[in-house]
């Protein structure tokens, strides 16, 4: 593709040096010029098909499967351009929380994130992920290993957190993610801090 605005070329440029999993929003490029030419430089190139509107202000690479055709953006890439867009802390939650850890196969249909920000919701495919503003007391575990673990074992629930969970969870975490744990045991509910305490004595 020709691109003749220099702007263009500058934008594409770092979109190129990023990686095609990359989401992004204006707030990425606004070292480039002004907002209002940013803006237009991503919707030229959205309607030329170079880039993909995600959602309201996100964008990507469109990216081809060789069977299942276009595939939709990473669930964490969206998480990261909202928290870069608006300057924000994000949680996630619940059963995706239990995913990313390795604990639970299921692929949520809703994936939830807690967020100091403002609540949204972005359609994503077939899928939804909600944005859910809560108390900075809560969010205050967030991009750290302690407030993943937490949320995981909170939507798995006492009943289904065993010592093969706990052994599962301890090989997947490195020895400084086991510290963590510890950091933050009187946030925690007591049955958590326990497995969390049990997590980091782990050799």
């Amino acid at each position: 593709m020709k691109v003749a605005n220099p702007i263009d070329r500058t934008i594409l440029a770092r979109i190129n040096k990023r990686g095609v999993d990359w989401v992004f929003s204006p707030a990425d490029f606004i070292d480039l010029g002004t907002r209002h030419a940013v803006d237009k430089a991503l919707s030229r190139m959205a309607a030329d098909g170079s880039i993909r509107r995600v959602a309201r202000g996100l964008y990507d690479v469109p990216k081809q499967h060789p069977i299942v055709g276009t595939t939709a953006p990473s669930i964490e890439e969206v998480a990261k351009a909202v928290a870069g867009k608006g300057g924000i802390r994000v949680q996630p939650t619940g059963a995706y929380a239990a995913n990313l850890l390795g604990l639970s196969d299921q692929v949520p249909a809703k994936v939830v994130f807690l967020t100091d920000g403002r609540s949204k919701r972005i359609r994503l495919g077939k899928m939804d992920i909600v944005f859910r503003q809560t108390s900075p007391r809560i969010m205050a575990t967030a991009g750290a290993v302690n407030g993943v673990v937490g949320q995981a074992f909170g939507c798995l629930g006492k009943a289904h957190v065993n010592g093969d969970t706990v052994k599962k969870l301890g090989r997947r975490l490195s020895a400084d993610d086991r510290k963590r744990l510890l950091k933050d045991l009187a946030s925690a509910p007591a049955w958590i801090a326990d497995i969390m305490r049990q997590l980091a004595a782990q050799p």
